[in-house]
């Protein structure tokens, strides 16, 4: 926090503007006021992102998705020391979390995956990642990027829809047109179909048809329901012959086809008689931009300027309006239909706030009094701040009443989004604007490789060299992916980068549309366009009022250093105890063993902890007087809820498209590694329609999927019975007994496999698991449920599943008074990749290589000559491979660099 005072005390000593005209020198009011605000803000709120680089921009199941988390303090970028546990969910489309895990934050970065099962559906997914500080501030700033699962293994039906909309006796009419086919392309024709059209948890439509001889089925429906646009979907289910029917869910992105078109001045509003860019933006229900044309004209129906969108339903215009004088919008779609839309009104008072971003070295900031402003008496002076996250980087004031204006070196302001705002001699803020400043600033990265071409199965070595703008050495932390293009197409401008990220998107409550391309090619053209876009969007991390006011709401969410477990103990009765002893203990990985006093309220707390996932604790308290009737309550981080996705408009309705190339290749890595029995991938199963009773299993780590058992002992099952897990389930499961707390098949007539969310254990440890704690119990006994673990399975498996999450914090077993068991959600165990070493006389060099990652590092440092190198195998296929390199040096400086080879 030092810091940022720091930054305000010099900002107020070496501020210097270079005005043309207008204006007077700086002191201390009320600049110095609104900075001291700031300061303080900024000082008990610094702002924190998180971004996530992955090692491809889609997956199929059964793939895992590997990515490194970069958490920074916003207003410079360096890497953070506030946060020390980082949150990382993968939700699905219906708003629903599939995975979450926590990761340990250390030096500002972290890395972790997901694997991506067979119990997950093909669709469309999104990787939230958040610390518990960024709460503060809302979902909005979380990092969430949307990524597309494919079923490349036993899909065997795709379908490709299309949507129309029309109306019918004053009633909106959904269309849509759905065709069904199989991997190769060959329709399925003839086939029964029955649908359902689904809003969240309610059922608006069902209905049954047949495709006809291309395949093909139209479904129409009539919007409704509100939700459609947020969640609605269409469930079908196609008989492919008399043993199979397969489901497919089909999102419902767009509910019509209208646009709404929005018109924004520069500055926030339009003031009679001063020059203005009003920028507009068409989006379309799909959420995203529309191409729309028109013009503008006055109440007399004169033409005062023209409307065409130049990039992404964005565009911009000049208008200098008139006094008693409204304009209108008429647009024209691209359907051909038209619309007419009021600009917004002009003022007589206020002020125009208008920044030309054009110059290569400076913005050209002018302040225009509008009529009445200008012959008001206003005593004090009119002051602009221009800030960064926060950070002030320019400050200027001038007489009210009067113009002014000023050429700002961009060199003052870090690369990023700069706010302006005009404030009235009272402290008032009048006008906003966001400008984005390019600087050089970002880190110059030399990707290399010994040779332009490779081999396949050759080794590479590749050399990375970073530099600072001013070509001085830096040392930094990085990750690395490489994919090869033939398999793994990229759709360069739509990509989420370190740059496009934390510059941009992760200042913005709004949706951007395809961030990278404003920093793919950077050129006049895409510089205007970015200009546009901050034109039509709000950099809203604070609200001025709120903080010159001093009524900014507290903070709800602390930053979360470590794992913790805190709470308190009271008194059978509910009343707090003081100074009671608490401790805690486990013996997973270990013997672990900590106790403290409570203080005088009863609260306690065991920070710095570091444990994994499914961790169990024994908690135990006794009264200042060593008494055991003690109640112990346990104070729980609550888990973020689902918002509405910001970036829900990258969803796609046909997620196959443009990925048949990576389907091929996804089906043909899984069946080499099935064909050599080394299947390190989930059983893929098909989208089938189960007529078996099939269990709903949270949290289930069943390789056949949740649920697919001979038998399924639930939570509710288990009840309240206490003591010994044996005593529990003895009578509950058909073909199984237990013979000194051990389970056996009966048929086998062999002890059974035990496996405690997801991992083997031994048979001794059964009677010391808790039966409070379990959430199921998934029997497999026959061969068709026991074959995909192997020999390991050949004489059954129990899988027990424990409670997490809300479950758990349910689930304290009390064994005596003051004794409680408590299971919190530890940090994931992060996986390693896999890179064969081609080398290796034990590699089987018959096995093919047909990997879609070729490597993935998390973590590598360069050193104090900012070198690094790596080296791995190159796999079969042939093409141009991609190597991305991102990262931070210890200053905050950004770096990103794309280097590609061929393989022939």
């Amino acid at each position: 926090m030092i810091k940022y005072r720091k930054i305000i005390a010099s900002l107020l000593l070496i501020i210097s503007v270079t005005a043309l005209w207008g204006f007077t020198k700086i002191d201390d009011d009320p600049i110095a006021k609104i900075a001291a605000q700031l300061e303080e803000w900024l000082s008990n709120h610094p702002l924190e992102k998180v971004y996530l680089q992955f090692d491809k921009p889609y997956y199929a199941i059964g793939d895992t998705i590997w990515f490194k988390a970069y958490d920074v303090i916003a207003s410079r970028h360096q890497l953070s020391a506030l946060s020390g546990v980082l949150n990382v969910d993968l939700i699905d489309d219906r708003d629903s979390v599939k995975k979450s895990i926590k990761l340990p934050i250390e030096s500002g970065t972290s890395w972790g995956d997901f694997v991506l099962p067979d119990s997950l559906k093909e669709g469309n997914y999104s990787v939230r990642a958040y610390t518990n500080w960024m709460r503060n501030a809302g979902e909005d700033y979380f990092f969430n990027k949307t990524i597309t699962v494919v079923n490349a293994i036993n899909n065997a039906v795709f379908t490709k829809t299309n949507y129309s909309f029309s109306t019918q006796n004053g009633q909106q009419k959904i269309n849509a047109a759905i065709n069904y086919s199989d991997i190769d392309g060959k329709p399925y024709t003839g086939k029964p179909v029955s649908y359902e059209v689904i809003a969240g948890a309610k059922t608006i439509g069902k209905g049954k048809g047949q495709t006809d001889d291309k395949g093909n089925l139209n479904i129409s429906f009539a919007n409704i329901s509100a939700g459609l646009l947020k969640s609605g979907r269409i469930i079908t289910t196609l008989k492919v012959d008399d043993k199979e029917s397969v489901i497919k869910s089909i999102v419902i992105k767009a509910t019509s086809d209208k646009v709404d078109v929005q018109f924004f001045p520069e500055g926030g509003n339009l003031v009679t008689g001063n020059p203005s860019k009003i920028a507009f933006k068409a989006i379309g229900s799909d959420g995203l931009g529309a191409v729309v044309k028109g013009v503008v004209t006055d109440d007399q129906n004169n033409q005062v300027a023209e409307i065409i969108t130049t990039h992404l339903g964005m565009g911009v215009f000049s208008l200098t309006p008139e006094s008693n004088k409204t304009y209108k919008a008429k647009l024209t779609y691209a359907d051909g239909s038209e619309n007419t839309v009021e600009l917004p009104k002009a003022t007589e008072q206020g002020y125009s706030l208008i920044v030309s971003n054009a110059g290569p070295s400076h913005f050209s900031l002018r302040v225009l009094p509008g009529p009445i402003a200008s012959t008001t008496v206003q005593t004090g002076p009119m002051s602009v701040i221009a800030h960064v996250n926060g950070v002030i980087c320019y400050a200027g004031k001038s007489e009210a009443g009067k113009p002014f204006m000023a050429h700002i070196p961009k060199s003052k302001f870090p690369s990023g989004i700069v706010q302006f705002t005009l404030f009235s001699p009272t402290g008032e803020p009048l006008n906003e604007r966001v400008v984005f400043v390019s600087n050089p600033d970002q880190l110059k990265l030399n990707v290399t490789s010994e040779k332009e071409s490779y081999s396949p199965r050759q080794k590479i070595k590749i050399e990375v060299n970073a530099k600072d703008k001013e070509d001085k050495p830096v040392t930094g932390s990085f990750s690395v992916s490489v994919t090869n293009e033939s398999n793994v197409s990229v759709d360069e401008i739509s990509e989420s980068t370190i740059l496009s990220n934390l510059l941009l998107t992760s200042d913005l409550k709004g949706y951007v549309e395809k961030p990278n391309y404003y920093f793919t090619n950077i050129n006049e053209t895409t510089q205007a366009d970015l200009d546009v876009l901050m034109l039509t969007q709000g950099y809203r991390r604070f609200e001025w009022k709120q903080l010159l006011n001093n009524s900014i709401p507290q903070d709800a969410y602390p930053a979360e250093k470590s794992l913790s477990i805190v709470g308190h103990i009271k008194t059978m009765g509910g009343k707090p105890l003081p100074n009671g002893g608490v401790k805690i203990l486990s013996n997973k990985g270990g013997f672990f063993f900590r106790d403290t006093v409570a203080d005088n309220s009863g609260a306690f707390s065991f920070n710095g902890l570091v444990f994994k996932d499914s961790t169990k604790f024994l908690i135990q308290a006794r009264s200042a007087k060593d008494r055991k009737n003690v109640q112990i309550d346990l104070d729980n981080i609550i888990p973020q809820a689902v918002g509405p996705n910001k970036n829900a408009a990258d969803m796609q309705v046909n997620i196959n498209d443009g990925l048949s190339q990576y389907l091929q290749s996804s089906k043909a890595l899984y069946d080499s590694e099935l064909k050599a029995g080394i299947v390190k991938r989930p059983i893929i199963l098909k989208e089938v329609v189960v007529k078996a009773r099939k269990y709903m299993i949270p949290y289930s780590e069943n390789l056949n999927g949740p649920g697919n058992a001979d038998d399924v002992v639930t939570a509710d099952r288990l009840g309240n019975c206490g003591g010994f897990l044996t005593n529990c389930l003895q009578g509950l499961i058909a073909g199984v007994t237990f013979r000194n707390n051990i389970p056996y098949n009966n048929r086998a007539n062999a002890a059974m496999a035990i496996v405690l969310d997801g991992n083997f254990i031994d048979n001794d440890l059964f009677s010391d698991i808790n039966p409070n704690n379990i959430q199921s119990v998934e029997v497999l006994l026959g061969p068709s449920h026991t074959a995909i673990y192997g020999s390991r399975g050949a004489n059954g498996i129990l899988l027990i599943t424990s409670k997490r999450g809300r479950d758990a914090m349910t689930s304290y077993e009390r064994y005596a008074p003051g004794v409680i068991t408590y299971t919190p959600k530890g940090y994931y165990k992060v996986r390693d990749f896999y890179s064969p070493q081609h080398d290796n006389p034990k590699t089987d060099k018959q096995l093919p290589d047909l990997r879609s990652t070729i490597y993935w590092n998390p973590n590598f440092i360069t050193n104090k000559s900012g070198k690094a190198s790596f080296s791995y195998f190159n796999a079969d296929g042939k093409g141009i491979y991609r190597v991305v390199v991102e990262g931070i040096d210890s200053d905050g400086n950004l770096g990103r660099q794309v280097f590609k080879y061929k393989v022939e």
